[in-house]
């Protein structure tokens, strides 16, 4: 079967970006992407479009690794603090997470951060100072300090 040549409205996980013209078979593009808006076919008129797409694709990402960048300078020289309630032997009733983790940057940094961005590989459980990954943009991720109190 002779595949489709469509141009992506939006980024799809797996096939491709903004403003790229893709080949898909029929069936993925009749029963999936354009009933959900995500491609439309590729056609002159559309493969200017596409690349009009890709230019304001391409200068949106640079103004969001910037802003991430700067982000980043002013959160990687600070040690974030969380105070949460402690047994003895520094381990911790409970755990921090990621969403404490944002609030503690908001309070302190005044950033604003999404939880999904702050990466732990698993909830802290003891008190004491703790590297947490942070990732802003798909080119800008780094390590925050977090300094864990016990109550």
């Amino acid at each position: 079967m002779i595949d489709v040549k469509l141009v992506l409205r939006e980024n799809v996980p797996g096939l491709g970006r903004r403003g790229d013209v893709v080949e898909v078979s029929p069936g993925y593009a009749r029963n999936f992407l354009e009933p959900r808006g995500l491609a439309i076919k590729a056609t002159p008129g559309n493969a200017a479009q596409a690349e009009a797409m890709r230019r304001s694709q391409s200068l949106k990402d640079a103004k969001d690794r910037e802003s991430a960048e700067e982000i980043a300078k002013v959160l990687v020289s600070r040690t974030i603090t969380v105070t949460a309630r402690a047994g003895s032997g520094g381990k911790l009733f409970g755990s921090v997470t990621n969403a404490e983790i944002a609030d503690a940057i908001a309070k302190q940094a005044n950033v604003e951060l999404d939880r999904k961005t702050i990466h732990l590989d698993e909830h802290i459980k003891t008190t004491g100072s703790h590297q947490v990954q942070i990732r802003l943009h798909g080119d800008v991720e780094f390590p925050v300090t977090v300094e864990v109190n016990g109550s």
